[in-house]
């Protein structure tokens, strides 16, 4: 197997969500198939790739088939089961690898490996206990809030301390599982850059947007963030710090606060991300392409910003705005497929189109 996939080569994608979906359609764009691997029935990315397998992670039969039918493995989320990948790595090549998954799964090794690189974040605390809890808060103080080190997203596993008495409600939200108290910190405004990196170590950055959330889950990005010049040069050299440090091959996405002191690393996500969706308007090259480009070995896309753009997500009943949006100049309209609409529950987004850079 060549490092570099031609055309008519399949990628294995772990995951059929919305992610999984847009990145086999930009595959589809490079004459790529994608095999998406998805436990869950009618998947959203299966309405677009060209096969799925239906499997339980613990499958190690339909693992190790669907490893023998694609020439490299991406995935598009993160907590994805060790002794799957441990089978997986050894059949076919895991882009992004290992490392980079393996610490943003885990709060606590993922705030340890930025200290280590010399990057900044919010303080914190580890915390298994109350008497933890208790020690963390005289160190921190309040308001802080309370984390899962694993498994949570878009609000959820989250629980807020506004003051010290709140301190057994935030541990018994935590059902037992490992914490890390977080201190609140004076920020302006949050924003992200999506990079990329490819096997070759060039890098590739899209301009940093500014994030607004609702309830915590991303309502929407806005590019460009507003920033001085300075700012946006260190948001993307500390992504780049990012992506060299893992060696990593593929679309990162990288959470900042925007503070007085400089900016601080809220946190890592080593995939495509809901923040970068406005890319598939504001851009040549997506995000989802340029994922693609770097696990397929591709040389990067051009990331310049064509447009300024408004990302907005469509949550839950959002999807019965889709009549008057659909008729909403300067708009695009990006649907997942997906068959019920939930209470915070992502069935969409659209990408408006401000003004042209």
């Amino acid at each position: 197997m060549t490092e570099t996939l031609a055309p008519g080569a399949t990628i294995g994608i772990l995951g059929g969500g919305q992610l999984g979906r847009m990145l086999s359609v930009a595959a589809a764009r490079l004459g790529l198939k994608t095999h998406i691997f998805e436990p869950g029935a009618t998947p959203p990315a299966g309405h677009v790739a060209d096969r799925v397998t239906t499997a339980p992670y613990t499958d190690s039969h339909a693992l190790a088939e669907f490893a023998a039918s694609v020439d490299v493995i991406t995935y598009e989320f993160e907590n994805i089961p060790t002794k799957a990948l441990d089978l997986l790595e050894t059949l076919r090549p895991i882009r992004p690898g290992r490392r980079a998954l393996a610490i943003s799964q885990d709060r606590i090794a993922e705030k340890t490996f930025l200290a280590e690189i010399g990057l900044a974040t919010a303080p914190w605390a580890e915390v298994t206990d109350a008497a933890s809890l208790e020690r963390a808060l005289d160190r921190i103080g309040t308001p802080a809030i309370l984390k899962t080190t694993r498994l949570g997203y878009d609000g959820k596993g989250q629980a807020r301390l506004s003051v010290a008495a709140d301190a057994s409600a935030a541990l018994q939200a935590m059902a037992g599982a490992p914490a890390v108290l977080e201190g609140f910190i004076a920020f302006s405004h949050e924003i992200s850059v999506i990079a990329a990196r490819g096997i070759s170590g060039e890098i590739a950055a899209y301009d940093p947007g500014e994030n607004i959330h609702h309830a915590g889950i991303l309502h929407t990005t806005t590019v460009p963030a507003k920033i001085t010049a300075a700012q946006r040069t260190d948001a993307v050299l500390i992504a780049a710090r990012i992506l060299n440090a893992l060696d990593h091959v593929g679309v990162m996405g990288v959470e900042l606060f925007v503070t007085p002191a400089g900016l601080l690393v809220n946190e890592i996500a080593p995939r495509v991300h809901n923040s970068g969706h406005w890319t598939q308007q504001g851009c040549a090259i997506d995000q989802f392409e340029q994922h693609i480009r770097a696990v397929a070995g591709w040389p990067l896309g051009d990331g310049s910003r064509y447009a300024d753009v408004e990302m907005l997500n469509l949550i839950g009943d959002d999807i019965d705005q889709i009549p008057s949006l659909a008729r909403a100049p300067n708009t695009s309209i990006h649907l997942y497929g997906k068959s019920e609409a939930k209470p915070g529950r992502k069935m969409g987004h659209v990408n408006r189109i401000l003004t042209k850079a």
